[in-house]
């Protein structure tokens, strides 16, 4: 016989193990969590430097974009977390919220209940903030959030450098309206990763009520006159849920298994050989992502992290964090950036920087020989939109990943622009005595078009794909703003896919909070 439970999650991701320890606290509900990938034990998965192993292909599916027509068809690898804690098991850690109008705008789009008063509670609630404790953040909650414990002498440079710009030190980067350059707050506790796994699922794991799997990949969701009644694994295993299927399953997975599951868009679901059961246009549609463009500076010496690549000097690293829980492992090489203005008279910022401790550090990015320094910026509002489709009807293969980059003009326009901006930043002289030369794009590219062929060369994804089960509440929408799905019953969709426009940052913090507040409304709506 089937196994049975009372809530079925699918994905262990952010959201996940979130909505699995606070679903467990019900004694009466009984939750099992299914995670496609392994467990996080692997020390990188621990440490904060780890994450330089992560776009490598570490707890990783390995995919990579559909090649982007309005970018010389260039073909972007594409990391999408397949370890238990999904995304805050294998991110750089920043802790960051979004603007306050983000989740305002939110609501004016019909998603009663997530303005910024509405989801401001729920980000407190996680939060374990060893800094703040004020009407923005919380302490006593179980994610970590943290204070950067390596910071090095170039980084108040970088801000006296975009001080001469006129771009001013801000203080609390995940505040109502974070305008400014700063040390970003950090998903740690004691120097090591704050993971959701981490952080929400160790403490519940106990619980009899609360079943983990991982290495559990699910082939489709079993809907029966259009209630969702259970989930088939790969080895054909069933399991069955009486009161609801939950996916958390990311921007990328979940519409890919909606699909697989005959749930989208029916001329899409022929053409791959999916009997569809419910023609829902919108799921897979609306994705969107943070474009990433980077300069590469050679440093005057050893004045970021670079030399620790090196055997004997990784060594001794890894010896200072176990004997003092700081120096390079500390860190996790991005905590250091910004948000500034692209476009003139835009509403709050609308590019994000990243200061990288080093060069090369993620997979595709350029290695230097000698010391350096990356400068990362984003355009933060982008009006493309690209989708998710299937590949085929086997569950095994990678789908189609479409961010459909520069598909619109402006987004072009204001990320070159943003690209400019962080080389002006790493030229001042407040960065001279650290910086040597620039080495990417370098001196010889100045016209837009130059730029236009730098980043069809380089451009990476931001990791923070989100919008592809839309909220809403138009009968369009995939889910209703209680995250209910649209046209099927004992369905819920709970993660970033279901934003209906991107926030202007990174997304990990955003999507704890949507677990969060998620869990709450079916807490409710099972009087639990």
């Amino acid at each position: 016989m089937a196994e049975s439970y009372d809530i079925i999650i699918v994905g262990g991701g952010s959201a996940g193990c979130v909505l699995a320890a606070r679903l467990s606290e019900a004694r009466d509900l009984r939750v099992c969590l299914l995670e496609a990938g392994g467990s996080d034990r692997h020390p990188f998965y621990k440490m904060p430097a780890g994450f330089a192993k992560m776009t490598r292909g570490i707890g990783s599916w390995g995919w990579r974009t559909v090649p982007q027509k309005h970018m010389k068809n260039m073909v972007i690898n594409y990391t999408q977390a397949r370890v238990i804690g999904g995304g805050s098991t294998v991110n750089a850690q920043i802790y960051t919220r979004g603007n306050a109008l983000d989740y305002d705008e939110w609501r004016q789009m019909g998603c009663d209940g997530w303005s910024y008063a509405d989801v401001l509670p729920y980000f407190r609630k996680a939060e374990d903030n060893d800094t703040y404790d004020d009407a923005f953040h919380g302490r006593g909650g179980p994610l970590g959030v943290s204070q950067p414990r390596a910071p090095l002498p170039i980084c108040e440079a970088y801000f006296s450098a975009a001080g001469e710009l006129g771009i001013p030190r801000a203080g609390d980067m995940a505040g109502e309206n974070p305008e400014g350059v700063g040390f970003y707050q950090l998903t740690q506790r004691g120097a090591r990763r704050s993971s959701t796994s981490v952080a929400y699922l160790g403490p519940a794991r106990r619980r009899p009520n609360l079943t983990v799997r991982t290495g559990a990949q699910v082939r489709r969701l079993i809907i029966e006159t259009h209630r969702a009644v259970g989930v088939e694994l790969m080895d054909g295993t069933r399991l069955m849920a009486g009161a609801e299927v939950i996916l958390s399953s990311g921007a990328i997975g979940s519409p890919r298994l909606l699909m697989l599951s005959g749930v989208g868009p029916a001329d899409h679901l022929s053409e791959v050989g999916v009997p569809a059961i419910l023609d829902q246009p919108e799921v897979g549609a609306n994705l969107q992502d943070h474009l990433d463009l980077f300069t590469i500076s050679e440093c005057t010496g050893d004045h970021t992290y670079d030399k620790y690549a090196r055997l004997h000097w990784s060594a001794l690293a890894g010896l200072q964090y176990l004997l003092t829980k700081r120096g390079p492992v500390a860190s996790s090489l991005f905590e250091t950036g910004g948000f500034w203005y692209a476009e003139e008279g835009a509403r709050s910022p609308d590019l994000q920087f990243h200061l990288g401790l080093g060069s090369g550090i993620e997979a595709g990015v350029a290695k230097m020989q000698n010391p350096g320094v990356t400068l990362n910026s984003a355009y933060l509002r982008p009006r493309s939109r690209g989708t998710v489709r299937l590949q085929s009807a086997d569950p095994s293969a990678a789908p189609l990943i479409d961010p459909n980059y520069w598909a619109d003009p402006h987004d072009r326009a204001m990320s070159i622009r943003g690209l400019k901006l962080a080389q002006e930043i790493l030229r001042q002289p407040a960065l001279a005595p650290f910086v040597k030369r620039e080495v990417l794009p370098g001196p010889d590219v100045r016209t837009d078009t130059e730029f236009f062929d730098f980043a069809c060369a380089n451009a990476k994804t931001d990791h923070h794909p989100a919008g592809t089960c839309r909220m809403g509440g138009d009968a369009r929408a995939v889910v209703t703003p209680r995250l209910r799905f649209n046209g099927i019953d004992g369905l819920r969709v709970v993660d970033a896919s279901i934003m209906p426009r991107l926030i202007s940052s990174n997304t990990n913090a955003p999507v704890i909070m949507i677990a969060e507040k998620a869990a709450d409304l079916i807490r409710a709506d099972h009087g639990v």
